[in-house]
């Protein structure tokens, strides 16, 4: 005998609206077990990410290109990321985006294990938000970042 499973496709189909970047959740832990969390990342032309560069010490994030080249800073290195390709960013390394071109970006994100959700992006957004495109709130961005296992960078000298 055969069980069928309701399977929806984006089970988790959830905008959060950043400052001036929209994340689109796909999957969470909580549709996958904890394996995976995947969620779209769009980056209008010429914005830079709002929280501070940070490392994570739980998960691995991988970023494919959709749309548009995503400028990344890891561990000071500049890899740009274009449609079709992909970064595996490891644990531990310190890293940041920004768009430096014209055209909107557009990419998948990965986490795995999905050790981040939805939750981090809302609480973020709550304090970018409040900024009013001004830089938000430094000591609320590191304790949101911390309780969700992100670790911000020490400032650039």
């Amino acid at each position: 005998m055969t069980t069928t499973i309701d399977l929806p496709v984006n089970p988790s189909d959830e905008t959060i609206l950043v400052g001036p970047l929209t994340v689109r959740f796909l999957l969470t832990g909580d549709n996958s077990t904890g394996s995976i969390a995947a969620f779209e990342l769009t980056v209008p032309g010429a914005q830079r990410l709002m929280a501070p560069a940070h490392s994570h010490d739980h998960y691995e994030e991988t970023i494919y290109g959709i749309a548009g080249v995503l400028t990344w800073t890891v561990d000071g290195k500049q890899i740009d990321v274009g449609p079709g390709q992909a970064l595996c960013i490891p644990r531990g390394a310190v890293h940041r985006f920004d768009n430096h071109g014209s055209q909107d970006v557009k990419a998948l994100c990965v986490i795995t294990p999905a050790a981040i959700g939805p939750e981090y992006f809302r609480e973020a957004a709550e304090v970018v938000n409040a900024a009013a495109g001004g830089p938000p709130d430094k000591v609320k961005m590191a304790e949101i970042m911390h309780r969700h296992g992100l670790t911000p960078a020490p400032p650039q000298a």
